[in-house]
């Protein structure tokens, strides 16, 4: 059974990198566990030493609503 945990947030640019920054602090630790802050909850993973991550960038142009930019980063693994 899968268990999903969503959040959306409108951050200024300094408080996204903070939030950047503690993350990759969580994973930098070398600690079993994985703290990832979802909203305000805190959802702990146990990611192995080797990750997959994908990322994704996407430029669009639209005449009616004009232009948006998405980065979609993902990380995944077998525990």
């Amino acid at each position: 059974m899968a268990q999903r945990t969503t959040a959306d947030e409108t951050l200024p640019r300094d408080e996204l990198a903070e939030y950047f920054r503690e993350l990759a602090a969580e994973f930098e630790r070398g600690d079993e566990n994985v703290t990832v802050p979802v909203g305000n909850k805190n959802v702990s993973l146990t990611p192995p030493e080797t990750l997959n991550m994908s990322v994704e960038v996407v430029e669009r142009s639209s005449m009616l609503r004009g232009e948006r930019e998405t980065v979609d980063i993902e990380l995944s693994w077998k525990p």
